[in-house]
């Protein structure tokens, strides 16, 4: 079945429960407001008088979105009762479902959880391959880089009971050099991100290549220290010396929490303890991966401690730096973000990444 006609056999199959009207709405790539999945044809198959646009800011529907929970809406005139539920896959939240029905019930309750996890499961099965999704989660257009690599990296969230693992980036249809990726292999975690030189479709171009070097010499067995000359020998490989890229090679033992990594010239992560601001990680830089200045590659290591938040980031290309920076949850810059939990080395929770703008960089 298409993503066309799933409101439409949503509406059919939920009626059998008790709910009159269900709408399907799913949030845009930069999170500002979700958006009302109709047929085909939008004309004619939008709902006569229903809103096609919701902002997330401020709206019943928005803190549903954002808290995942399900909340009871403004009721019709008819009677019936209105209730957002939350559209989430695992632990990425893609949208809410907007269902009336006179029922409010445990019974009903449960059915509304299950509907919203089917429907949630067929749009992720799906979006990857559908053009209507693609265009219905884009409020302007992206431009080519953005187009490259919001297809090329995993989706902003993940969890699987280990470890929990946020992700953004901004601006989400303007980006261009800059990447994240992680994986995870047995009992580690991998975390890399990467910044390319640039603001053109040639940044997300290389960024590309860096990513897909990394991910070739990861699963092939290297190290990072390894990882990281490999990526550097494939981008001499393809452009010279003429254009390279920063960034963070990492891995996290999630029976240990203990967190390895190497620096490309790039920012250090920022390790936040107790829920306040924290420290950098200090690790000695090396040069940036194509540059080819051969500095020595230095393979850090930190002890996590349980409840420790660490934050990678990267700089936002293209924009302007902020009159502030702050940390605003699942929003803002390019990053990865893992917290420990109250058990020894156990990676759990969601947590923010960066709102920046381009600051002072360690190799430039």
């Amino acid at each position: 079945m298409p993503l066309e006609l799933l409101s439409a056999k949503t509406a059919e199959h939920a009626a059998e429960v008790g709910f009159t009207q269900v709408l399907i709405y799913v949030a845009d790539l930069q999170g500002d407001v979700m958006r009302l999945m109709s047929g085909e044809d939008a004309d004619i198959d939008t709902p006569v008088g229903e809103e096609i646009e919701l902002k997330i800011e401020g709206t019943v529907a928005g803190r549903a979105f954002q808290h995942g929970q399900i909340l009871a809406g403004a009721d019709p005139d008819d009677g019936r009762g209105r209730w957002w539920v939350p559209l989430v896959d695992g632990t990425e939240r893609l949208g809410v479902l907007r269902i009336t029905t006179v029922l409010d019930d445990a019974r009903a309750v449960e059915d509304m959880k299950l509907l919203a996890a089917l429907i949630a499961l067929i749009i992720d099965s799906k979006r990857r391959s559908s053009d209507f999704h693609a265009r219905l989660t884009r409020t302007q257009r992206l431009n080519i880089a953005a187009e490259m690599q919001w297809h090329l990296m995993p989706p902003p969230a993940y969890a699987d009971g280990r470890v929990m693992i946020s992700a953004a980036m901004e601006p989400a249809y303007r980006i261009s050099r800059d990447a994240y990726d992680y994986a995870t292999a047995g009992h580690v975690v991998h975390l890399s991100l990467f910044d390319a030189m640039g603001h053109d479709t040639a940044a997300g171009l290389t960024a590309n290549l860096a990513m897909g070097a990394c991910r070739n010499a990861r699963r092939g067995g290297a190290g990072l220290v390894e990882t990281g000359e490999r990526i550097e020998e494939v981008l001499i490989e393809q452009y010279g010396r003429d254009r390279y890229v920063t960034g963070i090679l990492a891995e996290l033992d999630t029976r240990t929490g203990a967190l390895t990594w190497v620096n490309r010239g790039h920012h250090p992560p920022v390790i936040i303890r107790g829920g306040r601001w924290g420290t950098l990680l200090d690790c000695p830089p090396c040069h940036p991966m194509g540059t080819d200045l051969d500095l020595p590659t230095h393979l850090c290591r930190h002890q996590l401690e349980p409840g420790d938040r660490i934050v990678f980031t990267l700089r936002v290309g293209g924009v302007s730096p902020p009159k502030r920076q702050r940390y605003v949850p699942n929003q803002g810059g390019c990053g990865a973000n893992v917290v420990t939990g109250p058990g020894q080395g156990a990676p759990i929770g969601p947590g923010p990444v960066r709102v920046g703008g381009r600051g002072p960089h360690p190799c430039r």
